[in-house]
């Protein structure tokens, strides 16, 4: 169990800043992720913190002792990467045990080890196969065994799943949570993939352009961004230009007081689809829009609505819809956007005011 620590960490390529003095605190036993797109500096972070790369300036402290001071080897930390880096002349068992040989333990306690490790990932029975005989879901196992096996303070996963397909991905991410949980690991997880962030983590770090935009729970990310940036990178967002004129929202023709928000300037008003009232009305304050239904896309359980507003195009979602309500494409509709349900963005993409669902 370790907790860790960033401070002011930075790193440029060149004249390029890749990360941007970053500060983290990360608690001993959490699982946490960094999300957010291709060059946005995450996997950066991870490589500085395995030892892989070293920062321009900064300090990564655990357990109260600075390791960026020391070689990656010399770090205890154990790393799943994304293309599994199994050894592919090495059997099952003779993975799982490399990095137990490397730190000279006794045979018999590797041996404990490599079972231990292999039954946890549901891999045992493999010990005598080759990666090359076993699907990409189990190369991945591997990796996955290795890194537990050295018991290391912490652990460090690189885009662990995004070389399988999506029920593979599914069945392999509830494994790593669960068995992170068991054994109380500090784990920083890195992905791009939004829905992979909210189902893992303890807590999420969003990312963009060498920064953090914002660090919360699964919950807090989803429903109460406090970036835009954020907002629109964790699911799907409606974004509604505006103006306000001291706690007036203006939208298209319509004007609403929006709670919290006394400033003046041009806005943006976010809201999930999930939210979007379709012919219906809202409890309280609310803005009215009428909507031609340009779009229906069934899913299911789920049916997707793109509408086109006079504030613009909105999409909006319902849940097991009826036949009548999957009928609609070409049809004009009332919309209803509850003001609890949305949050206003400014033009430097900073929080100006929310609802609280």
């Amino acid at each position: 169990m370790a907790e860790l620590r960033i401070q002011g960490l930075a790193k440029s390529y060149r004249d390029v800043r890749v990360l941007e003095s970053i500060d983290l605190t990360i608690a001993s036993g959490e699982f946490f992720t960094l999300l957010g797109p291709s060059g946005c500096g995450k996997t950066t972070l991870l490589r500085t913190i395995a030892g892989f790369q070293h920062q321009d300036r900064g300090e990564i402290v655990v357990k109260g002792e600075r390791i960026d001071l020391k070689p990656a080897h010399k770090r205890d930390i154990g790393m799943v990467f994304q293309d599994y880096a199994v050894f592919p002349h090495l059997t099952v068992a003779e993975n799982v045990a490399f990095g137990l040989k490397a730190r000279s333990l006794p045979k018999s306690e590797i041996e404990t080890r490599v079972a231990e490790s292999l039954k946890m990932v549901r891999l045992d029975g493999y010990q005598s196969r080759l990666p090359a005989e076993m699907s990409g879901g189990q190369q991945q196992r591997i990796g996955l065994a290795r890194a537990m096996a050295i018991r290391p303070t912490l652990l460090l996963m690189d885009e662990p799943l995004s070389n399988l397909d999506a029920k593979l991905r599914i069945e392999l991410r509830e494994d790593i949570r669960d068995i992170q949980r068991r054994l109380g690991i500090t784990t920083i997880y890195v992905t791009h993939d939004q829905e992979e962030a909210l189902a893992v983590s303890d807590r999420i770090c969003v990312m963009d352009k060498g920064r953090v935009e914002q660090i919360g729970t699964p919950f807090e990310i989803y429903r109460h961004p406090v970036r835009r940036f954020a907002a629109g990178f964790v699911g799907t967002m409606n974004f509604i230009s505006g103006t306000l004129k001291a706690g007036q929202l203006l939208i298209g023709s319509r004007s609403v007081h929006f709670p919290g928000a006394d400033g003046t300037g041009p806005v943006e008003l976010a809201i999930r689809p999930e939210n979007v009232i379709l012919s219906g009305s809202s409890p309280g304050a609310a803005i009215p829009l009428r909507g031609e239904v340009r779009k229906v896309t069934f899913l299911g359980r789920e049916a997707h609505y793109t509408l086109g507003t006079e504030a613009g195009e909105i999409i909006a979602q319902a849940m097991d819809p009826s036949a009548d309500f999957i009928a609609m494409e070409g049809q004009t509709i009332d919309i209803v956007l509850p003001i609890a349900k949305a949050a206003l963005f400014d033009a430097n993409g900073d929080l100006v005011s929310a609802g609280r669902p």
